[in-house]
């Protein structure tokens, strides 16, 4: 049985919201959006092995400029969520989405998430109007985050300067550099080693990543950042988790491996806008043991979320 970390829900009412504000926010055509629904997303589970999913909301997010807008929009895809949630309980779980960069509504909206919603973490975005998460004026969430031993799923979005190759959309190339330049932020800034007990969890491998930590050890660690990185870029990284969204090859895996410890890594679909097969089959042909496999499709992501031990036992 698989675990499904980065799995997206679409509300009917807020894929209209988003049509109506941004064009071209996905490739995956608008009419397939338009068509999605809890009873689809668990016919793919289905077909596919997955008995548990974790969703989120999808870029482009929430926030279009107007703090009050924002929370609006958040706590409507949040009450959507934790519905389907409360009607398939051995089925989904969600990461509530947060308002930001509007501190004081989002940590409104913390308090909400995990109490009456139950919530099993929340889902920030790459970049909020080209702010990443070290941003200081972030600093009153995550230290509330981090008191409640959080799990923080972090999800690329678009760069605030938008395409840099005309025609080539995004989420082709940049979303993999976005989610370098949160980790960095988060490094830099001492934000990761301030933060101790919250648990990071970032897309697609890692994207880029994997391959700058050299780089990363080589520039970073120097005296002016040692009390940001007081344990090196090695350590901070391995204590971070990443799923395999989109990057399940052999190649994908080593790179990453190289990294983090298999402990670390998650199973991810990134359904409905990836039909999960293609990914699931190019897992199933790179080189783990049968343990390895396990631990990436299950078992670590139940010694993250525990309480789902009790639902993958029936």
């Amino acid at each position: 049985m698989k675990i499904d970390i980065h799995h997206h829900f679409l509300p009917p009412a807020h894929v209209v919201q988003e049509s109506r504000r941004v064009k071209k926010a996905h490739a995956t055509p608008q009419e397939r959006l338009a068509n999605w629904s809890p009873q689809r997303a668990l016919d793919t589970m289905d077909a596919n092995g997955i008995g548990f999913a974790i969703a989120s909301i999808s870029t482009p997010g929430v926030w279009f400029g107007d703090a009050a807008e924002a929370a609006g929009i958040a706590r409507d895809w949040n009450d959507y969520a934790a519905a389907q949630a409360q009607a398939h309980p051995d089925r989904f779980g969600f990461f509530a989405t947060l308002p930001l960069p509007a501190p004081d509504y989002s940590e409104r909206e913390i308090e909400r998430a995990f109490g009456d919603l139950r919530a099993d973490g929340v889902a920030l975005f790459t970049n909020y109007d080209g702010r990443y998460p070290g941003d200081g004026a972030f600093a009153p969430v995550f230290a509330e985050l981090n008191r409640r031993a959080a799990i923080v799923y972090v999800h690329p979005t678009f760069p605030a300067y938008g395409e840099t190759v005309p025609g080539v959309m995004p989420h082709v190339v940049e979303f993999a550099f976005e989610t370098v330049r949160a980790v960095i932020s988060l490094l830099v800034s001492g934000a990761l080693a301030r933060y101790p007990r919250i648990r990071w969890i970032f897309s697609h491998a890692g994207g880029s990543l994997p391959i700058l930590v050299d780089r990363l050890e080589r520039l970073l660690e120097t005296p002016e950042n040692a009390g940001a990185i007081p344990n090196g870029v090695r350590a901070a990284l391995g204590a971070l988790y990443f799923d395999i969204a989109g990057a399940s090859s052999n190649v994908a895996l080593a790179a990453l491996r190289a990294v983090v410890p298999m402990s670390q890594i998650l199973y991810g679909s990134d359904s409905p806008f990836v039909s999960p097969q293609k990914g699931i089959a190019t897992l199933t042909s790179a080189t783990l043991t049968l343990q390895e496999r396990s631990a990436i499709e299950c078992d670590n992501a139940l010694r993250l979320l525990p309480r789902l031990s009790g639902i993958t036992a029936r």
